[in-house]
């Protein structure tokens, strides 16, 4: 069980990474709990004096200059609540909500909302109950925020909708009941500060990123098999290289091929004074391509760790003056961008991927045997899993076009540019899917490559890898039914196998991560 205290300190990534992981259980500092009721005493102010503040006593988007009945104000944020819940498609996981509820707990704890103190414990109650909300994974634009899927969220905090309790589908009126706790009516703002925000936006990228992260190793580890297995030079990971561009993901990824494939191996020094002058790119600017992903996976956790811990509802609410000021802080650009940039780096990594898979099974290329099997003819080898590779980098190509560029006006037309960015971060997870099966088609075929080297071994931390594919995967001799092979390298793959390719720090939630 996670224990998280929400206060003055910002949430890290590598808490959101075990929030990700697993239950978490929510305490407020005694500074926040004070902020978040001056927050809410600045929005009574506005109703007793009979100000007309958007969202507090207005319609919305659209209806903006429509004033409400104070009669009618509690009426309206549970209608906002209703009307809003619109999402289709699957739920998305568990793992995913207690992200939402949790940043969204987080944003609303900022004390620049409006929202009453004991509706942002209700909500980290049902989190810590692990009532998670079924929430649609399709329905929002990334701005006027994650209106729909934070409208599903926000009906089981109301006794609305369902929920998931206990691994159990049921009415969230049932699942509240269930854990002891008790649906809440909803006050001036408190629909809307529960509906606006990047919460979901942000939610889908963090995955993303964690999926990248782990993939990142693997296909360091992949590649640098690769290299042994092409019998490639080691010369292209000389650190000097790397220094005199500058760029440090090329360095830092550089650093970590050679720790892995080390300054000597028996195939490497087999090898030396070949005629063979130089490797194709796939294999030689490893560190250029690689490094240029890291950099990307860099930049994006950066962006996501700042908006995880922002205020992004609206309009927001400064307690210290009783200012209430409408912005824009709903639109999810920022997080769509990077996702973007994280949707690039997946790509490539998958494209070298698919190329070193192609080196290694053209024979005039790697001087090994036809698609890597003997007596080629009767067997095609790695022919069509090559194939299937190549048909995984090229999907992920096309997932690469990017959602921040990308608009529909909505709310008839007030809400005129908007950021796609829940797009932008769920095609992210299909993306990693692809690449976690190219790696594992390349995994397969690096290793049988060694295999064919006379006897001659990689260094030992390849050679322990090769070992732990062996032991669930057997040597082509002959064909034989390909997919089982390719899931059974996966599954290793996302078991973690190469966790252990990088240094902790490279990677962003690296160095505080717990296992």
């Amino acid at each position: 069980m996670v224990k998280i205290s929400i206060g003055d300190a910002p949430l890290t990534l590598s808490q959101l990474r075990n929030v990700y992981g697993g239950p978490v259980e929510v305490a407020f500092s005694p500074e926040t709990e004070k902020r978040i009721e001056k927050s809410a005493a600045c929005v009574k102010d506005v109703i007793d004096k009979g100000k007309v503040v958007y969202g507090i006593n207005t319609g919305f988007g659209h209806l903006a200059n429509k004033r409400i009945d104070p009669a009618d104000l509690s009426l309206l944020q549970t209608s906002l609540v209703r009307s809003h819940g619109t999402g289709v498609g699957e739920p998305i996981e568990d793992e995913l909500v207690r992200l939402v509820m949790l940043l969204k707990i987080k944003g609303l704890s900022r004390g620049c909302s409006g929202v009453r103190l004991e509706v942002v414990k209700a909500l980290a109650a049902m989190l810590n109950a692990e009532i998670y909300p079924v929430i649609p994974r399709k329905g929002s634009v990334g701005a006027s925020g994650d209106l729909a899927p934070l409208a599903h969220m926000t009906l089981t905090l109301i006794g609305e909708g369902y929920a998931r309790y206990k691994g159990v589908k049921m009415s969230s009126a049932e699942a509240l009941r269930a854990a002891g706790l008790a649906p809440v009516g909803l006050g001036p703002k408190e629909g809307l500060g529960l509906l606006n925000g990047t919460q979901v936006s942000t939610s889908f990228a963090l995955k993303g990123l964690f999926l990248a992260e782990d993939l990142f190793a693997a296909a360091v580890a992949c590649g640098s098999l690769s290299v042994e297995g092409f019998s490639a030079s080691r010369a292209p990971f000389d650190h000097r290289i790397h220094e005199y561009r500058g760029h440090k993901g090329q360095i830092d990824v550089a650093a970590a091929y050679r720790n892995l494939l080390e300054a000597h191996s028996e195939i490497g020094d087999s090898h030396i004074g070949c005629d063979r002058v130089q490797d194709p790119y796939c294999l030689r600017c490893q560190p250029q391509v690689m490094g240029a992903c890291l950099t990307q996976i860099r930049n994006a956790a950066q962006v996501l760790e700042v908006e995880a811990n922002a205020a992004s509802d609206n309009p927001l609410v400064f307690s210290d003056n009783g200012d209430i000021i409408s912005g824009g802080n709903f639109h999810a650009e920022p997080v769509a961008m990077a996702a973007d940039n994280l949707a690039l780096a997946l790509a490539e990594a998958g494209s070298m991927s698919e190329r070193r898979i192609a080196a290694m099974v053209d024979p005039y290329m790697a001087r090994l045997p036809p698609f890597l099997v003997e007596n080629a003819g009767v067997n095609s080898g790695f022919m069509i899993a090559h194939v299937t590779a190549a048909a995984l980098a090229s999907q992920n190509k096309t997932l690469c076009f990017p959602s921040s560029v990308d608009s529909l006006p909505t709310s008839a037309n007030q809400e005129d540019v908007v950021s796609m960015a829940p797009n932008a971060g769920r095609r992210l997870w299909e993306m990693a899917e692809n690449l976690r099966d190219i790696l594992a088609v390349e995994f397969l075929a690096a290793v049988q490559a060694v295999e064919f080297k006379k006897g001659l071994k990689t260094t030992p931390r390849l050679e322990k890898y090769c070992l732990m594919l062996r032991e669930v995967v057997p040597n082509y001799t002959c064909d034989r039914f390909f997919a089982p092979d390719i899931e059974a390298a996966a599954k290793l793959i996302e078991e973690g196998i190469f966790k252990d390719a990088l240094s902790p720090s490279i990677l962003p939630t690296g160095t505080e991560r717990e296992e």
